[in-house]
């Protein structure tokens, strides 16, 4: 089965805690502090291997997590900084911030990377915190959270030529020829439910890969049959190859079939009909005469289009088309070379500008935000330095100040997540 989208949770590594440790040593009385800094958490990196070709790992692990850094150690000693995850995908996987549809990243090459969650710093050991009137202070920080972030990975084949037409014009049938793929071939509509992919060798070290792509009907713009899911994989082929059933068999109008399949891709994406585009009239050997396939070809070629009679099960015709395709390839600029991505909107990074917010409810100011979690989990009330301490970080960070402007008198009561205190100028 080919999977092309997956939806999975992932997790940075914690930093690890700074330290609480004083020099012990012998013939040494009050040692100071001596605690070192935790190591960094984990980044979450996603590295495109060229050997994957669908997302089918996702479906069964959907939860992926960093190692958290190590917490420092005593005589300044450094926790071990851990390291980072690394999950492959296929090349053409574009990662979304699942519950927004934001763009996170889009990995199109072999090589490409991007990390899409960061691991947490590790927290300061007390040796930092030691000053002239605090000589043996009693805390440290804690190492910060790794982000976290539930993402949708979406795989867009990247195929240098892509089939387009109808269900049942033949498409399976002249990728089985023209290449070693084997796609499910029978005489029923949508036969071809997911991309095949298979490559065209013409010798000499001439070859591009070719996909197979669902049949399109009317509608698919609008998500009708297989249509956003065809239509998804046909956006990065490079060169079409617009087959169609002349032989009039299922009393179809090539020319009626030809004009509602690239009005679906135009009503999907305009790009969709700047690609380069040559017809191929297929099952020519089931004509009895050669007028039809005449007419059909003089209207295509009356609005620019390069048209090639073939018969995909008796191979007629079929190597000048290769050829032609092989050309137009060549004259096409590649897909440039780059990962996408929005930092403005991707959900890992900070989004919100100020690190915590204050609200009034009832005469009691509220402070939260990630900022003010980090703060109250590396101070120790019953210690007179952290306290202190504590004060002189809020009212730093401006927390006193913008208290002030929102009208806090004196004895108003101001909430830190479990700490209270009665505000006094």
């Amino acid at each position: 089965m080919f999977v092309d989208k997956a939806r999975i949770q992932i997790i940075a590594g914690n930093g690890g805690d700074g330290k609480i440790s004083f020099i012990q040593e012998k013939y040494i009385s009050n040692g100071g502090p001596d605690g070192g800094d935790g190591g960094k958490g984990g980044d979450v990196v996603f590295v495109v291997d060229d050997g994957m070709r669908t997302l089918m790992d996702f479906r069964y692990k959907r939860k992926h997590k960093a190692e958290n850094g190590n917490a420092g150690g005593p005589s300044l000693s450094y926790g071990k900084s851990a390291d980072d995850l690394i999950i492959k995908v296929p090349e053409g996987t574009i990662i979304r911030e699942a519950e927004s549809g934001l763009l996170v990243g889009d990995l199109k090459f072999p090589g490409d990377k991007l990390i899409v969650a960061k691991g947490g710093r590790g927290g300061k050991g007390n040796a930092h915190f030691k000053s002239a009137t605090r000589q043996a202070p009693h805390f440290a920080q804690p190492g910060e959270k790794g982000e976290e972030i539930s993402v949708e990975l979406e795989l867009k084949l990247i195929a240098d030529v892509g089939l387009v037409g109808f269900p049942n014009v033949g498409k399976s049938t002249f990728l089985s020829i023209v290449t070693a793929a084997k796609p499910k071939i029978a005489n029923y509509h949508f036969t071809t439910l997911v991309p095949n992919l298979g490559v065209v060798d013409l010798g000499e070290g001439r070859s591009f890969v070719m996909a197979d792509i669902p049949g399109l009907i009317e509608g698919a713009h609008e998500g009708v049959g297989l249509g956003h899911d065809f239509l998804r994989h046909v956006e990065r082929t490079k060169v079409l190859i617009h087959i169609l059933d002349i032989s009039g068999f299922e009393g179809r109008d090539a020319i009626d079939d030809f004009d509602k399949i690239n009005q679906e891709l135009k009503l999907y994406s305009e790009k969709l009909t700047k690609k380069p585009q040559v017809v191929a009239c297929n099952k020519t050997d089931l004509l009895e005469t050669d007028e039809e396939y005449k007419a059909v070809e003089a209207k295509l070629r009356e609005r620019g289009y390069e048209v090639f009679p073939i018969s995909a099960a008796t191979k007629k015709g079929i190597e000048p088309l290769l050829n032609k395709v092989y050309n137009m390839l060549e004259q096409v600029k590649d897909i440039e070379k780059s990962v996408e991505e929005v930092p403005e909107l991707m959900y890992h990074r900070n989004i919100d500008t100020k690190p915590y917010t204050i609200t009034e409810e009832s005469g009691v100011y509220i402070v939260e935000g990630p900022f003010v979690e980090r703060l109250l989990a590396s101070v120790n009330i019953n210690d007179s330095d952290s306290i202190k301490y504590f004060q002189k970080v809020i009212r730093k960070r401006g927390i006193i100040d913008e208290l002030r402007k929102m009208g806090v008198e004196d004895g108003d009561t101001v909430r830190l997540g479990e700490i209270e205190f009665e505000f006094y100028n």
